[in-house]
């Protein structure tokens, strides 16, 4: 196929929907939300999978000035509940069958919009087939978007969407940035062209849920370039070389996993395909393993780049391939527009080589806020400078390594997670005593959950109960991996669990720390 006979818009499976079609239903998405009382600053809410309607839905807040929230699927009724409650959203736009699933999790008051799920999720997704009607207590989404014409209303300052993040309490945070101004929209279309190598006309394809930052960024961007967009359902390896070599896609966001399982295809498999497409893969979210990147770089040539940041933060470096073969490990230098400052124990600033809390900012951002947790947000500030818990270091040369985490929390497979929140359903198990949980080595996803628990005097546990027990009120991802009894876990001088002396022997043993 010739590169003017390839489609032009959104594409996932087999549907496309050109530019002007996505751009006529968003609006009168927009039309029939401010007609629900959406209006700038409110939040709507979107429980759905990989989809065009996810793009449509998001556009459509974006227009009214108002906040998607993305809501990750995988999570549990009550995990759901909280996000929709603390969010404030009043409309909530999510697949048929997810309403039929997590009807108990929606607050009364909202309005609940049924899309209806798409053929490439039914196939790829065990979906019970009771659950495709749109549920009695929901509105059919198709029907009621017909009866609204395009939206007219003035232009208003669009916000980004609200990312709901680990906290440390165990519960998510709603990062919430502000609306920018023409000139920090300016700046940032351009990092965007940097870091994402989104550019007009760009062929890009989205392997990662839309429900998570960086994904949902990329994604929201590249639906607008008059190019192509093609949304995966999930990620399968070589499905995704398929997709590549028939679309002809130049730009992708990735996470390390995905690299992985790649690179487990037989090599007959991977030769079948034509790669010589792309021109920009960037990955970020969880470490990449530096003889996976040089086996990508091998096999695909240095067109991988990198980034370190946080939904807070933002891109604050970036690597190209040539600095990922210089200096193995290297995150990457500091971003354009962007500043690192390397805080140790004492507070006081450390110069290149010593190893601190990475604290970060960049220029001609927008601020944001974490919604109804102002005090959080100042938890990790220190002079106009976020932290999100990592420790490393910056060398002579400029190049960023991270080298351990500060806090707790897990990523798996480029998943955020963490263990306040599991520990806390562990001790609600009758007979454990006390427990920790924290993360391990994973060859395919960077790191696992590991699960230690400390039985009551005389009390049995049973690990298949604890992961019966556990999948209840958690999502599966959140259920750990390796789960461990032992009668006496590691503590400090204060009594607190020494949650180091169970996780360093994993990591020495792995030969890296993080």
């Amino acid at each position: 196929m010739s590169a003017s006979q390839l489609f032009l818009g959104i594409i996932s499976g087999e549907r496309r929907r050109s530019h002007a079609e996505v751009a006529e239903r968003a609006d009168r998405i927009a039309t029939g939300l401010q007609t629900l009382g959406i209006k700038q600053g409110d939040s709507v809410a979107m429980l759905m999978r990989n989809d065009i309607a996810f793009i449509e839905a998001a556009y459509a807040a974006m227009r009214l000035g108002a906040y998607g929230v993305p809501v990750n699927w995988h999570f549990k009724p009550e995990e759901i509940n909280y996000v929709l409650r603390d969010s404030g959203t009043s409309v909530l736009i999510a697949h048929a069958d997810m309403l039929h699933q997590m009807r108990e999790a929606i607050p009364e008051g909202i309005t609940a919009l049924s899309v209806p799920t798409p053929p490439e999720i039914l196939a790829h997704y065990r979906i019970n087939p009771d659950h495709l009607a749109t549920p009695g207590f929901a509105i059919d989404f198709e029907s009621w978007l017909k009866q609204y014409p395009r939206y007219d209303g003035p232009a208003v300052p669009q916000p980004q969407n609200m990312i709901y993040t680990s906290g440390t309490t165990g519960h998510p945070k709603g990062v919430r940035r502000f609306a920018p101004t023409p000139e920090q929209s300016a700046n940032a279309e351009r990092m965007r062209a940097l870091i994402y190598g989104l550019k007009p006309g760009a062929r890009a394809l989205l392997p990662g849920p839309l429900y998570h930052s960086a994904p949902n960024s990329f994604g929201l961007r590249a639906g607008r370039l008059g190019g192509a967009l093609v949304i995966m359902p999930r990620f399968d390896a070589e499905e995704f070389l398929r997709v590549v070599a028939t679309e002809k896609i130049d730009t992708i966001f990735m996470v390390p996993t995905m690299f992985i399982r790649l690179m487990k295809l037989p090599e007959d498999v991977r030769k079948k395909y034509d790669m010589s497409s792309l021109r920009h893969v960037i990955h970020a979210a969880a470490p990449c393993p530096a003889d996976v990147k040089r086996a990508m770089i091998d096999w695909w040539g240095p067109i991988i780049y990198e980034f370190y940041g946080s939904t807070e933060s933002g891109a604050v470096t970036f690597a190209t391939s040539e600095d990922a073969l210089k200096k193995p490990g290297t995150v990457g230098r500091i971003s354009p527009g962007a500043e690192l400052r390397f805080i140790g124990e004492d507070g006081r600033e450390l110069p290149q080589g010593e190893i601190g809390e990475i604290y970060s900012r960049i220029a001609g951002n927008p601020d944001f806020t974490y919604h109804n947790k102002p005090e959080k947000r100042a938890e990790i500030d220190r002079e106009g400078f976020i932290t999100s818990g990592d420790v490393g270091y910056i060398d002579e040369d400029g190049y960023v390594f991270i080298c351990d985490r500060k806090r707790d929390m897990v990523i798996s497979g480029g998943v955020n997670i963490y263990p306040a929140e599991i520990e806390a359903a562990l001790h609600a198990i009758a007979g454990v005593q006390d427990c920790a949980v924290f993360g391990i080595p994973d060859a395919e996803f960077g790191e696992a959950l590991m699960a230690v628990v400390e039985p009551q005097p005389g009390a049995m546990l049973d690990l298949a109960s604890i992961r019966s027990q556990l999948k209840v009120s958690l999502a599966d991802y959140k259920v750990p991996k390796h789960i461990e009894i032992q009668s006496n876990l590691p503590r400090e001088d204060s009594g607190k669990i020494f949650k180091r002396r169970l996780r360093d022997p994993y990591w020495e043993r792995a030969g890296r720390r993080i």
